[in-house]
């Protein structure tokens, strides 16, 4: 029953957010009872953690496969950025905007395992990336590697990137290109250029 409680949550949560959805929505279409839900979690505080602790763990396992493909650079950070949005749906409710503003707890600690996760992710990337000649040699890996990070987190604040004029998906492929050549070599910018071509087809 928690599974089933946690899949309901989380298919919630990312349709309408963390804030809208009640314990009642979710009883509601499990057909179950409140007292149910309460059995297995304490309240909504302890269900939101338990349900971004599983879409992070979904993540980090999808991602850990992907980076395990060494696939080139490029199109190893453009596979993620596919794989996530699909996950958080397009991003369409912004669970981590509304995680930072109502659960700032949550936040903080679901961050901490981003950064510890996209560090091992990102530096490996980059490594391989000037190892195959498509980012420069000269750059700091450490920085860019945090500096990416922030950027990810950055484009999700809804004041800043309000959804009425940018739509999740649109930028993020800003942000990646963006990124992208601000380290890539003339090989690597090919690379990018013919893979979004591709994804505007």
């Amino acid at each position: 029953m928690k599974d089933k409680i946690l899949e309901k949550a989380i298919e919630l949560f990312l349709n309408f957010g963390f804030k809208s959805v009640t314990m009642d929505d979710i009883s509601k279409e499990l057909g179950i009872s409140k007292k149910t839900i309460y059995a297995n979690f304490k309240n909504k505080t302890k269900l939101i953690e338990a349900t971004t602790l599983r879409i992070f763990d979904s993540i980090s396992n999808g991602i850990n496969t992907i980076c395990e493909l060494e696939k080139n650079p490029i199109e190893e950070f453009y596979a993620i950025k596919t794989f996530v949005m699909k996950i958080l749906k397009n991003e369409k409710t912004s669970p981590q905007y509304q995680l930072q503003k109502y659960y700032p707890e949550l936040y903080q600690t679901l961050k901490k395992k981003q950064f510890d996760i996209m560090q091992d992710c990102v530096i490996h990337n980059l490594e391989r990336g000037i190892e195959e000649g498509v980012f420069r040699k000269e750059i700091n890996i450490n920085f860019i590697s945090r500096i990416y990070f922030i950027g990810v987190l950055g484009i999700k604040d809804e004041e800043t990137f309000p959804h009425t004029i940018f739509t999740p998906s649109h930028l993020i492929d800003d942000f990646l290109e963006y990124h992208i050549r601000a380290i890539a070599t003339t090989k690597g910018l090919q690379i990018m250029k013919k893979l979004v071509s591709k994804n505007e087809n």
